[in-house]
């Protein structure tokens, strides 16, 4: 007995008293125990990792001591080896009206009677659950505090701000022809993509019209980052893809004839890689769409900008380093596909051409009945084409930001490039230097000193969105550098265009994403949807009794993770062949029709396993190929240091499967990498060695199986790990309400070690970007720096003062921050005086260079609890 709030508090525990040796007992061991107690009046346990909140229960009927827990009925409690958590999908229409028309047909052709219908259903719903007439109620009867009841009146007032944003931006439709006019035209382009759906889901309309608004006050909206916060698999990349083809057609149908319309960013280069399809076939699907409705400009193209390691950065004619890639470089050009399909015909038979004429890498589609057959696809992989041809939308990693201190060729992302080459198919001009004397990015261009200008208005080459996908990942290090950059993008495009781009973001978690978005882009936060009344449940979106996902949290006693972990999938595996060699029969036991045994083997054939560390996933690949039962396991991983091309072909294998099952991917071993943005409708089974070290992680991860079909989830907890146990203790709720479980994003911008690594690259972008085109003369060498700067009048306090001011580092709190970079800035104009410097060029100036990557930081080591 012991006490817990004044409570009694019962522990009961099995004993084995058996002496270890004892005539006639082989084994004192005790197997498959259980405990059941019922009769008793108890009260529950409440929940102390999570604080009050109106939405949640934190009631726990009984605690396990390394068991789990079972009510089967109340006041009734029975031990477990497991805990098995059931969850549900959600529908996505929680209200008594009848639900609009939102299929993609009707909305690109009589939009607004729809749309009007959607908010009336959402206007009466927030009535009937936000009003204070509705919270009064629920006080009542659920009892709430004071501190309850005013988190819900704060959680009322951005639901009936959220409801006001969207009966705006249907307003905006109604007022405003050609925003009706792109978002039709959206419409349009998303059903010829969008093979196999019919119609939006209603929260992702929602999101759109709440988001709209940018198009018609891009400077107002410009203050507020838009996260759309949804859980994973429901829908979330459909959103802003639907948002980007309207700020596409928008600018087209406005005078922005061609450049870049949106910059999207992931932080993994998995995340780029397998969304680069998606844009690709919605792009091509609006271009359809343009051509057919006579909307002008150029064509609607993409942009996948990942640099070395996945595409090159430049094709040059003669290799002047290892690193350089040549039209004869080895695997040239087919290493460098990165689409799968086409996109204007889904047609998987794409050939790779090198155009020395147009100096182009092309992907090109084999498909005779295909538009596009044997033309070049608007698809740019190499890093300055993307500078030379400026896509409509540029898809890459988020590390790539840092070129912006290293190539005056990155001007084209953030404002006007400098001219046209007279060449046709050369493209956009930027500096000139002694590769490039006319500016023109083609090696050996003859074009010659005579440059078109640009085709319409410097300021129209602002980008109008820039995208931030994951936003959760932009923590610590990473985060804390990325918001430096982030707040140089928004100078230069300032300076040289007069306006500020819309960001929008998704995100896993809610948790401090205030907070995050304040130090990450110095703006307003809003999410959509705001989370509604209960858990799971709001105007769009309501669990039903369709299965998602089991989770199963197993906590190994006497063996190893490893061994548990090789155990379950050699269980699954065998599941699987005996379902192969005698379907009639398995699927008799299941109750399953046997029609369905193909798709069974197909959805359930290939299990993960997932580690949290590199060491974790590579242990599980030599294990399980070692310590199974079953023969002709093929295992394949994917981390961080898996190649660019074998990452590309294990997904392919996986989307595809080899029509022997004999030849397929079985067991997939995966690192953090699989956890975002791996959209394999083919994985099911999960097996994780251990807890995630963080729970976003933890909800991400699982997400990537049962995004069609009901997954499984088996939890391996490394129970002698505080952290691991508490969970197991709870796990329930840790998987219901995961969300309260997220830790605060830790960020800030006021790390002196990352101003440290990052004021080289603001000077020097604000050299390339500003100051070299305003000079109309070459600054990319010291020399000729060292003149601009004494004519100009350059000096160390004033240029320190403003990169204080771009970075948001001049408030009254920030005076050891001033004085950095002030120091900085003066041994780099000490260097750049000194006629001795070692400097050849001018990011060879100062302390340390710009960054080349925003990961270039310290490595970091995780800490447990």
């Amino acid at each position: 007995m012991e006490d817990w709030h004044q409570q009694t508090e019962l522990v009961v525990q099995l004993v084995n008293t058996s002496p270890e040796k004892a005539k006639g007992l082989t084994d004192s061991h005790l197997y498959e125990t259980q405990i059941e107690i019922s009769g008793l009046m108890t009260v529950p346990f409440q929940l102390e990792a999570l604080p009050d909140s109106f939405r949640y229960d934190r009631a726990v009927p009984a605690y396990g001591v390394n068991v789990g827990i079972d009510v089967p009925k109340p006041g009734v409690f029975r031990t477990s080896d497991t805990v098995s958590v059931q969850t549900h999908r959600p529908d996505y229409w929680n209200s008594a009206r009848e639900k609009p028309d939102l299929s993609f047909a009707t909305l690109a052709t009589n939009p607004l009677p729809q749309l009007a219908a959607l908010l009336d259903a959402l206007a009466a719903y927030d009535d009937a659950h936000w009003s204070s007439a509705a919270l009064d109620a629920r006080q009542t009867a659920d009892g709430w505090t004071a501190m309850m009841r005013a988190e819900a009146d704060r959680s009322a007032a951005e639901v009936f701000a959220e409801l006001d944003r969207l009966q705006n931006g249907l307003e905006l439709m109604r007022t405003r022809s050609e925003i009706l006019r792109a978002f039709q035209l959206m419409n349009e382009a998303i059903g010829l993509s969008a093979r196999g759906y019919t119609d939006w889901r209603p929260f992702q309309i929602g999101f759109l019209l709440s988001t709209i608004r940018f198009l018609a006050e891009p400077e107002e909206e410009a203050r507020y980052v838009d996260t759309v916060w949804f859980a994973t698999g429901g829908g979330k990349t459909e959103t802003y893809l639907g948002l980007l083809l309207t700020a596409a057609f928008f600018d087209r149908l406005t005078g922005k004839v061609l450049g870049v319309t949106a910059w999207s960013r992931f932080p993994l280069r998995l995340l780029s890689l397998q969304q680069t399809q998606r844009f690709a076939d919605a792009l091509a699907a609006a271009e359809v769409v343009r051509k057919e409705r006579g909307v002008g400009g150029s064509e609607f193209s993409l942009g996948f900008l990942v640099g070395q390691g996945g595409t090159p950065n430049k094709i040059v004619p003669r290799p002047e380093n290892d690193e350089d890639v040549t039209p004869a470089s080895p695997g040239m050009p087919g290493k460098y596909q990165v689409l799968l399909r086409c996109p204007f015909c889904r047609d998987e038979n794409l050939q790779m051409y090198f155009d020395r004429q147009r100096w182009k890498l092309e992907h090109r589609c084999t498909n005779p009945t295909c538009r596009m057959h044997r033309r070049a696809l608007p698809v740019y992989v190499v890093d300055q084409e993307v500078f030379r041809f400026l896509p409509t939308v540029v898809v890459g990693t988020l590390d790539k930001a840092a070129s912006i201190g290293l190539q005056q060729a990155m001007r084209g992302l953030v404002g006007p490039p400098q001219k046209v080459c007279s060449v046709p198919w050369h493209g956009f001009t930027y500096a000139e230097r002694w590769k490039t004397p006319n500016g023109c990015l083609v090696p050996d261009c003859q074009g010659g000193p005579v440059l078109k200008p640009l085709p319409m208005d410097a300021r129209r080459f602002a980008p109008s969105l820039r995208l931030q996908d994951e936003l959760h990942l932009l923590r610590d290090s990473l985060g804390a550098v990325d918001s430096h950059y982030e707040s140089l993008l928004d100078h230069l495009q300032s300076e040289l265009c007069g306006s500020q781009t819309k960001i929008v973001a998704s995100s896993a978690t809610l948790t401090g994403y205030d907070r995050q978005v304040d130090v990450l882009y110095r703006r307003q936060g809003r999410v959509f949807p705001q989370p509604g009344p209960r858990p799971g449940e709001s105007f769009w979106t309501v669990p039903a009794k369709q299965p998602l996902r089991r989770f199963v949290a197993v906590a190994p006693r006497g063996v190893t993770l490893e061994h548990v972990s090789d155990r379950t999938l050699d269980t699954l595996q065998h599941c699987i062949r005996d379902l192969l060699k005698d379907p009639t029969m398995v699927c008799a036991e299941a109750g399953v029709d046997p029609r369905h045994a193909d798709m069974l083997i197909s959805q359930y054939g290939t299990n993960v396993v997932y580690g949290t560390t590199l060491y974790d996933v590579e242990a599980a690949g030599r294990s399980l190929g070692s310590n199974n039962t079953v023969d002709g396991i093929n295992v394949e991983q994917l981390t961080g240091q898996t190649d660019f091309d074998e990452v590309r072909g294990i997904l392919e294998r996986l989307e595809h499967p080899e029509d022997d099952f004999d030849e397929r991917v079985h067991v997939v071993a995966a690192s953090s990498m699989l956890s975002h943005g791996v959209d394999v409708e083919r994985l099911n089974t999960m097996v994780m060695l251990g807890l995630p070290l963080t729970t976003a992680e933890f909800i991400q991860t699982t997400a990537r199986v049962g995004r069609r079909h009901p997954g499984l989830v088996y939890v391996l907890h490394k129970i002698g790990r505080e952290r691991d146990a508490q969970t197991f203790r709870h796990f329930g709720p840790y998987v219901r309400q995961g969300d309260r479980f997220v830790d605060a994003i830790p960020i800030t911008r006021r790390s002196r070690r990352v101003l440290d690594l990052t004021i080289a690259g603001v000077v020097a972008a604000r050299i390339l970007m500003l100051l070299e085109p305003a000079s109309r003369q070459r600054l990319s060498t010291p020399s000729r720096l060292r003149d601009y700067a004494r004519n100009a009048g350059l000096i160390p306090a004033q240029e320190a003062a403003t990169v204080a001011e771009v970075l948001g580092l001049d408030g009254a709190e920030d005076t050891l921050h001033k004085q950095q970079i002030l120091d900085w800035l003066k041994a780099w104009f000490a260097d750049l005086e000194d006629p001795t410097t070692k400097a050849r060029f001018i990011s060879e100036l100062g302390p340390n260079p710009p960054m080349r990557s925003l990961r270039d930081v310290e490595a970091t080591a995780p800490i447990h609890d």
